[in-house]
């Protein structure tokens, strides 16, 4: 079983920054694929970010692309969200997913059915 435990989330102002920290057990996790999703009060869950197994390869939803940065370090386990220049439109609760599966396209990664374990969230609140 992996355990995800985010961190990092709080309430800012429009413009500001931060970073979120997602930290997930198990020995291979340099296997896995991990993703940030978020969910707003009365709307749907959307995906906000990927990353492959290496880091080598990312992505992102068009609403963040260019102010979000998503990371990972397998030495430490985790995996980060660098949220620049937030907007009150950021606000939700931010969850990590993990996959231990092989996810084939951009497609599969924003989708969060394919993903086998996710953490309880982080709320980031941005007040305007």
């Amino acid at each position: 079983q992996v355990q995800v435990v985010e961190s990092g989330g709080g309430l800012v102002q429009a413009g500001d920054s931060l970073r979120l920290s997602c930290a997930a057990s198990g020995r291979t996790f340099r296997n896995y694929k991990v993703a940030w999703f978020r969910q707003a009060p009365g709307k749907a869950r959307e995906f906000v970010a990927g990353i492959s197994w290496n880091g080598d390869i990312t992505y992102y939803s068009d609403s963040v692309k260019g102010r979000f940065t998503i990371s990972r370090d397998n030495a430490k386990n985790t995996v980060y969200l660098q949220m620049n220049n937030l907007e009150p439109e950021d606000t939700a609760v931010y969850s990590c997913a993990v996959a231990d599966r092989l996810l084939v396209d951009a497609q599969q990664v924003a989708t969060g059915g394919y993903y086998d374990y996710w953490g309880q969230g982080t709320q980031v609140t941005v007040s305007s």
